[in-house]
C-alpha cells in the first residue's frame, strides 16, 4: 500500500475514507440523463431549472463532500441563476441547451465573487472580482455555475491527489486517483453531480482524468477558447477544455465555449441541432492507429482491449482504417517538459522564494527541478516543437483522425508514485502523461472516450486526435464509438466483451 498524504485543509479527506473503497459512480441526478434530455424536460415544463439545480446541490452536499470533488459551492448564486433561467425561458428567451443546466468550474478559473484557490494555500482565501472568459461564456449560455471543482495544486500534476484540501477521489473506486489536474471536474461528472465541468489541459489534464474516471474529455486546438482569467501552468501549452458524461454533452459544452469573429465583435454560433455529433459521418473518415515506440508500451490489458474494440467498431462502421508511423511522438516528452517546467517556474518564482512553506512538498520539489531548465534548453525546446509539429502535420495529410490509448495504465491508488516496471514505466507521473503529452506539444485537438471492458476493475479509454480546428470530426468519431458501446451494453452486459 502506498503512503497517503490526504491534506489538512478544509474538506480534506480522511485516510479511513480512502482505505474503505466504494463506488459512487452515477449517483447524482445526471447519472443517466444527458444535457439535452434535461433541457427538453425543462422546456416541456416537466421540471424547472431551479428543481434541477436543487437536485444537483443536494447531490453535491451528499456525495461531493465524500469525493472531495467540489471545493467551494455557491448555493445561493446557483439558485439565483436557476430562477433567472426559468423566468427567461418562460418569456421565450432560450439561450440554448445549457440554459438552466448546472455545471462545475475548475478551481483555477476566476469566478466573480466566488473563492478561487488554485488548490493552494497561497490562494486559500482568494476571491476574484471578474469571471474568466470561459466562465463568462458559460453564463451567457444560461448555464448555472454550481461551484468550483478540485484541482491538483496549480494544475501541476497528473494524479489529482495533491492540493491543500486533500485528494479528489475517483467515483469508480474511491481508493484510486481521479487523474489530474482537472480532478474534481472529472469526478463530479463521473458521479453524475453535474453533466459538464470545465477543466484545463497543458499535458493531458482533462484527458487523463477523463480516462481514469470513465468520462469524455476534449482538448481543443489552442487559441480557439480564451484562457484569460485562468491561472496558468504553462502560457504556451494551456487550453480550456470540457469534461462531460456523453459525447453529445461534450458537443454542447464545445458550442458554449466556441466563438467566432464578426464585424460586430466576438460572437458564439447560434445553437442548432446540426452542431451535435453525427456518428454516421465517421464512416467517411480516414482513421489510423498510431504506431511508434511509445505505443508499444501499454501496460494495461484493459487499455489494449479498449483500443482493439474501438478499431474494430470504427472499421465495421465503414471508416477507412490504417496504421500510421509517427516517430515524432517519441521525441515529444523532453521538449514538452522543458517548456512546461520553464514557464511554470517563471510563474511561481516569487512564491517559491517568499513563501515556499505554503506549497505542497511534492509541488515545491517539482518547481525546484523546473528551476534548473536553462534558457537555451527552453529556446531549443520551442524550436524542436515547431519542427516536430511541421513533420507530424505532413504525416497527417492523408489521415483525418488518429487513434491510440489515452493512458497506458489503470488508475493508481491514492498517493501511489511508483510502478513495478510495467512496460518500462517506473513512475506514475511519467506513465499517466506519456500518451497525452505529444498532442499538447504538437497542438493537435484530442478527445478521450471511455470504453468499458468486461471484467476490468476500471474503464478503458481511447484517444482520438485530429488536425487543428477539426474538433467536429473528433466528436463525430467519438459519437460513433460511443453508440457502439451503448448498443453492446444494452444487448449483452454492462461491459464491452472482447476476446484477445
Amino acid at each position: 500500500m502506498p503512503p497517503f498524504d490526504v491534506g489538512n485543509g478544509p474538506g480534506a479527506v480522511s485516510k479511513e475514507t480512502i482505505l474503505t473503497a466504494v463506488s459512487l459512480a452515477s449517483v447524482g441526478p445526471f447519472g443517466d440523463a444527458s444535457v439535452l434530455e434535461v433541457a427538453q424536460r425543462i422546456r416541456r415544463r416537466e421540471t424547472t431549472a431551479l428543481e434541477v439545480t436543487e437536485q444537483s446541490l443536494e447531490a453535491v452536499n451528499e456525495y461531493g463532500t465524500e469525493l472531495n470533488c467540489f471545493i467551494t459551492v455557491d448555493p445561493e448564486g446557483a439558485r439565483r441563476a436557476a430562477r433567472d433561467a426559468d423566468r427567461e425561458l418562460a418569456l421565450g428567451h432560450d439561450l440554448g441547451p445549457l440554459h438552466g443546466i448546472p455545471v462545475g468550474v475548475k478551481d483555477l478559473m476566476a469566478t466573480s465573487g466566488l473563492r478561487t484557490t488554485m488548490g493552494s494555500r497561497h490562494f486559500a482565501h482568494h476571491v476574484p472580482d471578474a469571471d474568466a472568459d470561459a466562465v463568462m461564456l458559460l453564463r451567457r449560455s444560461g448555464a448555472v455555475i454550481l461551484g468550483k471543482t478540485h484541482t491538483h495544486e496549480f494544475a501541476f500534476g497528473p494524479t489529482g491527489d495533491r492540493a491543500f484540501t486533500g485528494p479528489a477521489l475517483n467515483p469508480l473506486d474511491t481508493s484510486r486517483v481521479t487523474g489530474g489536474s482537472s480532478s474534481g471536474s472529472a469526478a463530479a461528472v463521473a458521479a453524475g453531480l453535474v453533466p459538464i465541468a470545465l477543466g484545463s489541459d497543458a499535458a493531458g489534464s482533462v484527458r487523463i482524468p477523463g480516462a481514469l474516471c470513465g468520462v469524455v474529455g476534449l482538448r481543443p486546438t489552442a487559441g480557439l477558447v480564451s484562457v484569460e482569467g485562468v491561472f496558468p501552468l504553462s502560457h504556451s501549452l494551456d487550453v480550456v477544455s470540457p469534461l462531460a458524461r456523453a459525447v453529445s454533452d461534450t458537443a454542447v459544452a464545445w458550442w458554449a465555449l466556441s466563438t467566432k469573429s464578426t464585424q460586430e465583435g466576438i460572437r458564439r454560433p447560434i445553437w442548432s441541432p446540426s452542431l451535435l455529433p453525427e456518428p454516421g459521418r465517421a464512416a467517411q473518415l480516414r482513421i489510423s492507429e498510431v504506431k511508434c515506440d511509445l505505443t508499444e508500451r501499454v501496460a494495461s490489458s484493459t487499455q489494449v482491449e479498449a483500443l482493439q474494440f474501438a478499431i474494430e467498431t470504427l472499421t465495421d462502421s465503414g471508416a477507412s482504417m490504417s496504421e500510421t508511423c509517427i516517430p515524432e511522438v517519441d521525441e515529444c516528452a523532453q521538449p514538452h517538459q522543458n517548456i512546461l517546467f520553464a514557464e511554470a517556474y517563471a510563474i511561481h518564482e516569487t512564491r517559491v522564494k517568499s513563501a515556499p512553506e505554503l506549497f505542497d512538498p511534492e509541488i515545491l520539489n517539482q518547481l525546484s527541478v523546473a528551476s534548473e531548465v536553462r534558457g537555451w534548453e527552453y529556446v531549443q525546446a520551442q524550436q524542436t516543437r515547431a519542427r516536430l509539429r511541421r513533420q507530424a502535420l505532413e504525416r497527417l495529410s492523408v489521415v483525418d483522425v488518429l487513434i491510440l490509448p489515452t493512458v497506458p495504465i489503470e488508475a493508481p491508488l491514492i498517493g501511489q508514485r511508483t510502478l513495478a516496471d510495467k512496460a518500462g514505466w517506473t513512475t506514475v507521473r511519467e506513465a499517466l502523461k506519456s500518451f497525452t503529452v505529444p498532442w499538447s506539444l504538437l497542438d493537435l485537438p484530442a478527445i478521450s472516450v471511455p470504453v468499458l471492458v468486461h471484467g476490468a476493475k476500471m474503464p478503458g479509454s481511447v484517444q482520438l486526435v485530429g488536425k487543428p480546428g477539426e474538433e467536429q470530426k473528433l466528436l463525430d468519431t467519438a459519437a460513433a464509438l460511443e453508440k457502439a458501446v451503448t448498443r453492446l451494453n444494452a444487448t449483452s452486459s454492462p461491459y464491452v466483451q472482447r476476446t484477445l
